[in-house]
């Protein structure tokens, strides 16, 4: 980064603008920023493949005149020991009540008795308009009061869509002031431990909220004007990113500020020369993050799409908040922010003969070896990928506990038609109605249809499955429905309803996987080429970051199967899983390799390699612990997806901080040594690294040139 800017945002003066002028925006920021939730779009169109057949089914549905905000609640009562007239009394005053309320749209079909006798069923059609995700809750809260009121011994649940999205709504409820003061929490809770003072961890904490208050204005009004999607799953990612990238990029500049106070008397100086020498990994660390987010937008999810801009837009804003306010909040303080371990001039580095220093002197003498068994342990870490099921969650394995919706579903499937309220819906051309309601029918895996509903040139033709609406049979009843179709009427039926959209769903990330993990890895491929002049250290450093993945998904399946009882995964978990590890992940790569190529112009590689880690050990190590932590927050919320992934970015970013940076990636640099920078002018200059370092070199940090 050029000493211009740096010097503006570390100068005597100018460092005063810079605090009133992020002072201003933050206030500005701040009703935006609380607005974000208002923007976002949880409904299904917002999540869905924009082009999948059960999509465009959807479209039909509503230019047939089926509002697409209709739900229904389905209503399920039981008595084990069979019901009574006073249940079945209970249960009429309930349809009675239930058909006076606002957001009834139809007419309350039942009570449907089972065969059984021990139970009785409602379907309750719903509409709470197009703001259903924030207004289904308090609607089905109510009907939940109004059933529980039955005699004693009458068991009531309420389930089938209208309860479950109430109960992913409430699942939700809260989100984001839990995720920001739980991060908030474990990251002040690191930085105490890292920084040992009672004051400096509040500086990059304060920048930290500040680039989510104005990322999360930008995204508001981003929303708002130019169509951008934002959903409650990705205002959270969003909360988690912020603080957990931009603490590691407040940890990354304060490192070096703190080494360079030894170096310099004055504090501006010694400033200015921290975002000089750091700035240009910073930005490059963050620059990768953003160009890996946007590469989402490929996607055919729109969920997933979505979530790229806004992530990219939130690394960005970090970036910018990071590098001017964190530099001027710093010198403001002076040296004193540090106390009790003041960093005085001329004091001595105690990176010099820390920890890493001393790891460094132990793989020195067998680097080869290091990396080889390191990598080896890695592959049979790997092997636990084979636990792993990206197939999709069910809706019961999609929550961590047991709300009613999922008890209500499990009462229903004993007592009744496994897909009640989740029917398959059949849209076709009225020429062809009757043909695609037979062909419908005969499919193996359908219950029964009803009669064509006709409007105008357009028919809907609604069945039941025989199996539970989220089951691999029910998928693929849904195939073989739509293979049948093929061949009846004019070919031209799109199968809809929950099951397909579902189906569409899985697919659409299986192929989002395959699309969009090769690019994000060529655009790391290419930033870390031009970023390091050189092709095999990239080369290198992506294979490390590949390995490190699997062998924190294979991990991470052991966890989910001891802890969570559950090996089935998000479809997306995949991709997910692997934007966080390698887009954030490779700013571990970036600090340290720049700072070993810094250090080869002068000492040749090897040992640039042992002060490189040296120097960058504790930092990124600390670095990574926040990190970790903050995505490990994820795993305090009830949705098993979210905590699934939490688990599995804080396991790779340890393993990759820890292990991969830290000790694969310096005992291939020992190995390789100055091979690392081909074809650079730097590979091919005579170096002393040509020899084999002694375990008994002592690494020290280098003078300022």
């Amino acid at each position: 980064m050029g000493r211009s800017f740096a010097s503006r945002v570390s100068h005597p003066r100018l460092k005063w603008v810079v605090l009133v002028l992020w002072l201003v925006v933050a206030a500005v920021s701040a009703p935006l920023a609380g607005a974000l939730t208002d923007e976002q779009e949880n409904d299904v169109a917002a999540w869905l493949p924009s082009e999948a057949e059960s999509t465009r089914a959807l479209q039909l549905q509503t230019e047939l005149g089926s509002d697409p905000d209709l739900i229904p609640a389905v209503v399920v009562y039981e008595r084990a020991s069979g019901l009574t007239p006073e249940d079945t009394a209970a249960v009429e005053s309930d349809v009675a009540a239930f058909g006076r309320l606002e957001a009834l749209d139809g007419t309350v079909v039942g009570p449907l008795p089972a065969e059984d006798g021990q139970a009785l069923q409602l379907v309750v059609p719903l509409n709470v308009g197009a703001d259903g995700w924030e207004q289904i809750a308090p609607v089905v809260d109510g009907i939940r009061a109004e059933a529980s009121e039955g005699p004693d011994g009458l068991s009531a649940y309420v389930t089938g869509p209208a309860g479950s999205a109430a109960d992913q709504t409430e699942a939700f409820a809260g989100i984001d002031g839990t995720l920001l003061f739980a991060a908030l929490g474990v990251v002040v809770l690191i930085l105490l431990v890292t920084y040992r003072s009672p004051v400096l961890w509040v500086l990059p904490i304060f920048s930290a909220v500040i680039a989510l208050f104005v990322s999360q204005a930008v995204i508001t009004l981003l929303a708002r004007h130019a169509d951008l999607t934002v959903n409650a799953q990705s205002a959270s990612i969003l909360t988690v990113l912020v603080v957990g990238a931009g603490t590691d990029y407040a940890l990354l500049l304060v490192a070096r500020y703190r080494e360079e106070l030894r170096l310099h008397t004055d504090r501006h100086e010694a400033m200015t020369e921290a975002v000089h020498r750091a700035g240009p990994a910073v930005l490059a660390s963050g620059g990768t993050v953003v160009l890996g987010m946007l590469c989402l937008v490929v996607a055919d999810m729109n969920s997933t799409a979505g979530l790229g801009p806004v992530a990219a837009i939130g690394v960005a804003v970090t970036l910018c908040v990071l590098m001017t306010l964190l530099p001027a909040l710093l010198v403001i303080c002076g040296r004193w922010v540090f106390w009790p371990v003041r960093p005085t001039f001329g004091s001595a580095e105690p990176s010099a003969t820390g920890l890493w220093a001393r790891v460094g002197a132990r793989i020195a003498p067998r680097p080869r070896a290091t990396w080889v068994v390191t990598a080896a342990l890695l592959l049979a870490a790997c092997a636990g990928t084979l636990l792993l099921q990206p197939s999709g969650l069910t809706q019961a394995e999609s929550f961590r506990g047991t709300p009613e919706s999922i008890e209500g579903d499990a009462v229903a499937a004993r007592h009744f038609p496994a897909s009640a309220g989740n029917p398959v819906y059949v849209l076709t051309t009225a020429g062809s109605a009757e043909e695609v309601a037979a062909t419908t029918g005969a499919t193996e895996g359908i219950a029964a249809t009803r009669p064509p509903q006709v409007v105008g040139d357009r028919a809907l033709v609604e069945a039941s499955l025989t199996d539970r609406f989220d089951s691999e049979a029910a998928y693929a009843t849904v195939e073989r429905l739509r293979t049948a179709l093929d061949d009846a009427g004019d070919g031209a039926a799109l199968v809809g309803g929950n099951t397909a959209l579902n189906l569409d769903v899985q697919d659409a990330s299986q192929r989002d996987n395959v699309v969009i993990i090769p690019l994000i890895m060529l655009v790391v491929l290419v930033v870390l080429g031009l970023l390091l002049r050189a092709l095999v250290a990239p080369v290198l450093l992506i294979a490390t970051v590949v390995l490190s993945y699997g062998a924190a998904l294979g991990l991470s399946a052991l966890v989910f199967d001891w802890t969570l009882g559950v090996t089935a995964t998000d479809s997306s978990f995949p991709l997910f899983v692997f934007v966080f590890l390698v887009a954030l992940g490779i700013d571990y790569n970036i600090f340290l390799m720049t700072r070993v190529r810094e250090e080869a112009v002068d000492h040749g590689t090897r040992r640039a390699a042992l002060i490189g880690l040296a120097a960058t050990g504790g930092v990124i190590t600390s670095a990574g612990l926040v990190l970790a932590a903050t995505f490990a927050v994820l795993g305090t919320l009830p949705l098993t997806f979210l905590t699934q992934l939490g688990i599995a970015v804080a396991l790779g970013v340890l393993l990759d901080t820890i292990v991969v940076r830290s000790v694969l990636v310096t005992a291939l640099t020992l190995d390789l040594g100055r091979r690392m920078w081909w074809p650079s002018r730097l590979a091919r200059r005579p170096q002393e690294d040509d020899a084999p370092v002694r375990e008994d070199t002592r690494v020290r940090a280098s003078a300022r040139r």
